[in-house]
């Protein structure tokens, strides 16, 4: 099966719609697929629930689908970048699940894995285990976390071959393979795309039974979020 598709509205193209869940790969800008975020956000899909470690900012990555209105739920854990976030959260018009990070983490691998549920320390006698089950193994006390599904999963990868076998470039290798793995569909933005066999298999980060579409982005726009410089002299 032909997994590479010449631009990212065609890659998109019979996948999405709305009221979707779609999980999307990345860590603050750090390996974001940014072509197909704005294909998704040119494709009018709404009534979206994404799930992503944090938002983005205001201009790049999930900020351009706030400002377009068509998230109308976001499971997250850091959300601190952007500022349309932070005015639809306190004026009603976002629903928020905010989400531990490494819990963010395990349910969308818990997805992967096929397990439903499992238990954590993480969030006991807080505002995260409010409504959710509490058990206690070894006198110590767990909530249950659920797995996160997704529709639609979107990730970005330096290289694919043409079956969808992955390689991450150094921290981009964050919580993509984790979302690519609990998507129903997954589509991947690569910056190169090889012939089959020439991605020695140990080099493989995440095996192409996982990726369904590929889609070339040669030239990313990788941003920096804040840039940050040290006196002279010190």
């Amino acid at each position: 099966m032909e997994k590479v598709y010449e631009t990212p509205e065609d890659a998109l193209a019979g996948v999405v719609g709305n009221g979707q869940t779609i999980a999307i790969g990345g860590f603050g800008l750090c390996g974001i697929p940014e072509k197909l975020i704005f294909a998704l956000r040119d494709s009018g899909v709404n009534n979206l629930t994404c799930i992503s470690n944090n938002a983005g900012i205001d201009d790049f990555g999930l900020g351009i689908l706030l400002r377009t209105r068509q998230i109308r739920k976001m499971v997250s854990s850091y959300v601190g970048e952007n500022k349309e976030f932070e005015r639809q959260y306190l004026s009603g018009e976002l629903e928020l699940e905010f989400t531990p990070q490494g819990t963010l983490a395990e349910r969308l691998r818990a997805a992967g894995a096929g397990i439903p549920a499992f238990f954590t320390r993480t969030g006991v006698g807080t505002v995260i285990a409010e409504g959710k089950e509490e058990r206690v193994f070894g006198g110590k006390r767990y909530i249950m976390e659920t797995a996160l599904n997704a529709d639609v999963s979107l990730v970005k990868a330096s290289v694919a071959d043409r079956a969808g076998n992955l390689v991450f470039a150094r921290t981009a290798r964050n919580f993509n393979p984790d979302v690519a793995m609990a998507g129903d569909v997954t589509i991947a933005e690569v910056e190169k795309i090889v012939e089959v066999g020439e991605i020695d298999p140990d080099d493989v980060h995440l095996p192409g039974i996982f990726v369904d579409r590929i889609v070339l982005n040669r030239h990313p726009d990788k941003r920096i979020e804040r840039r940050s410089f040290r006196a002279r002299g010190n």
